[in-house]
């Protein structure tokens, strides 16, 4: 098949365009990063620059749509949050297959409380959460909380990354509630547009999941921890499949009561008596795509979907190898956790890098290039680096 991607600056990216080429297909990808992994790997056969699409939608689907038709696309699979702009506008891409649901449902996914209220409709157990919507709803929240010593996280409604979260102090090892005698100052900007949540504090074991789903039913997954991660409460950079009966389990339950179909990602806290709580989700592609193998099925569960569900199996990572992204892996070594400094380099030595192929060099080389660029373009703007390498494509509800 001819395959179309989009998000080309991301590792699963990559990851994905190998294991399609590895399958026979031809890849194609479009991205509006100046700089990006996908554009000098060889199992990309042509990369397209595109115009960003949180800032100029209509030119950015007006790229892809001529790129279906002009290189014949079977499929279209978009992988960051450029999804949101594209599912907006389906229907202007019906010369392929689109790997998208529609922008309400993934709205609502995106929406950190929104997806934590539809899974209890559902009758599944979720951790307490409320909607912040202004200064006033900010500063009634984190007086309680103060007042009565609990522990709650506190992030956007829209975000990614764990950027800008809020977690509780840690005093002797223990959690604290965040403010003490007094409630933190409400975060600049919050508003019925820009509504951050409060969301209880669990204590327990990290569980990520990334799910291809077909109509309701689950046709790829794979599990993985957080051992090793950017900052306190960052995206994982170390990945090992889990067998986690109980996250299939979960995500089979939501994914057939939503009738949802595409790529999706769940984040949970499982506590010591065992429950497991969701946190929020990614209605995209994450990192668990990093986990499978040529021969472990995700190629045929994303390009022909009907086919794996009617089969009625579920594709799971078997080769056992586990990746890493080796540079901020590196940096876990300042950091490496409880579980010290010599766990951390056995890990190191036994995963392989999602980056560097020998057959394919380029990549290793064009991410110094990105994080240079990412830099530069914080510095110019204000934000932080990690807001600097989704800034053209993030979607916050707009």
């Amino acid at each position: 098949m001819n395959v179309l991607i989009t998000g080309g600056r991301a590792p699963v990216a990559l990851e994905l365009s190998r294991l399609l080429q590895a399958g026979g297909h031809r890849v194609y990808a479009a991205e509006s990063a100046e700089y990006h992994l996908c554009r000098v790997s060889s199992a990309v056969e042509r990369s397209f620059r595109a115009p960003p699409p949180r800032h100029n939608q209509e030119a950015y689907i007006d790229l892809l749509a001529r790129l279906v038709e002009e290189l014949h696309i079977d499929v279209l699979i978009p992988l960051c949050e450029e999804i949101f702009y594209i599912s907006a506008s389906l229907a202007r891409l019906r010369g392929c297959r689109v790997l998208s649901a529609e922008r309400e449902t993934l709205s609502r996914l995106h929406h950190k409380g929104e997806f934590i209220a539809w899974a209890r409709e559902l009758g599944l157990t979720v951790p307490e959460t409320r909607l912040l919507s202004s200064p006033e709803e900010w500063r009634i929240q984190t007086d309680e909380a103060a007042h009565k010593r609990e522990a709650w996280v506190y992030k956007p409604a829209y975000s990614r990354f764990a950027s800008k979260v809020i977690l509780p102090r840690t005093v002797n090892g223990r959690q604290k509630g965040i403010g003490g005698p007094r409630s933190l100052a409400a975060p600049r900007g919050i508003s019925s547009a820009a509504p951050w949540v409060a969301q209880q504090y669990l204590t327990g074991e990290a569980i990520c999941t990334y799910s291809v789903v077909h109509q309701g039913e689950v046709i790829a997954h794979a599990a993985y921890g957080s051992r090793y991660r950017t900052g306190r409460s960052g995206a994982s950079v170390y990945f090992e499949h889990l067998e986690h009966p109980a996250a299939l389990d979960w995500v089979q339950r939501f994914s057939r009561a939503s009738g949802f179909s595409g790529q999706i990602g769940f984040d949970f806290i499982q506590v010591q008596e065992g429950t497991l709580y969701p946190i929020e989700c990614n209605p995209r592609a994450t990192s668990g795509i990093h986990l499978f193998a040529a021969e472990d099925g995700l190629v045929q569960a994303l390009l022909n979907p009907e086919q794996r569900a009617l089969a009625g199996t579920v594709s799971t990572p078997r080769s056992g190898k586990k990746s890493m992204l080796a540079l901020p892996m590196l940096a876990c070594a300042l950091r490496p956790g409880p579980a010290g400094l010599a766990e951390w380099g056995r890990a190191l030595r036994q995963a392989e890098d999602v980056i560097f192929r020998k057959n394919d060099p380029r990549p290793f080389r064009e991410q110094l290039r990105i994080i240079y660029h990412a830099c530069s373009l914080a510095r110019r703007n204000k934000i932080s680096v990690t807001e600097a390498l989704t800034e053209d494509i993030e979607w916050n509800g707009e």
